[in-house]
């Protein structure tokens, strides 16, 4: 019987992965599509109208990450990443040409699968509620108003705009240079450290432990997500 769930798009060049994500995805209730190139991906994007895509950035035609600036143009389908280690700067790059999410080689399906189940929430259109809840935390954008256990929090307005970039894209990991360019301008997007003391008084406040975040983590060296 067909899948009727959401449509997944993967472009990756080896076939053993494309068969085991192909397999694994469907029996989780998504309709999936493989392809091997980069151009077969461009073109089943157009056709297939996927609701994520699931792209690794080694193809053996097209570069990944112009494979996401060229959907990019058209499209603002979420796309998560599946990189290897040594590709880290690479993946850096494709997030900020605006890949949502990435996952590193070797990966657990239970990871990938939440992965794309929170860029499928995200997708759906978290920006548009007035009012989200994180657990112990509530982001009321209304009113600028940031609650934990029903205690307001008192943020400053640059901190406030942090969080706000981090709560309407929650799941989705940001990258340092991201945050800084929507929070502080162009002109900022390489202090790196700025950012992290910014965060550091964030969980501060936020945080029952700051040591042990369980809101806002840290990707290393890439950035930072709200979960």
């Amino acid at each position: 019987m067909e899948n009727n769930g959401p449509r997944i798009l993967i472009i990756d060049d080896e076939t053993q992965i494309r068969r085991f994500l192909r397999v694994a995805l469907s029996s989780h209730g998504y309709l999936v599509k493989d392809v091997g190139t980069g151009k077969e991906g461009l073109d089943a994007a157009a056709m297939f109208s996927p609701d994520l895509v699931v792209l690794d950035l080694g193809l053996p035609d097209i570069d990944g990450i112009e494979v996401v600036r060229q959907l990019r143009e058209w499209s603002k389908v979420p796309i998560i990443i599946l990189s290897v280690k040594e590709q880290e700067q690479v993946k850096i790059t494709a997030l900020d040409c605006g890949a949502d999410d990435y996952v590193t080689k070797p990966f657990g399906m239970g990871e990938l699968l939440a992965r794309i189940r929170a860029a499928l929430r995200h997708v759906s259109g978290a920006e548009e509620q007035p009012v989200l809840q994180f657990g112990d935390l509530t982001i009321d954008f209304v009113h600028r108003r940031i609650t934990r256990d029903g205690n307001e929090i008192k943020l400053t307005l640059t901190e406030y705009e942090l969080v706000r970039n981090l709560a309407i894209n929650a799941g989705k990991v940001l990258t340092h240079k991201s945050l800084l360019r929507a929070v502080w301008g162009p002109s900022y997007e390489n202090e790196v450290q700025y950012l992290r003391v910014y965060i550091g008084q964030i969980r501060r406040k936020l945080e029952h432990d700051p040591s042990r975040p369980r809101h806002i983590i840290t990707e290393p060296g890439v950035g930072y997500r709200l979960l």
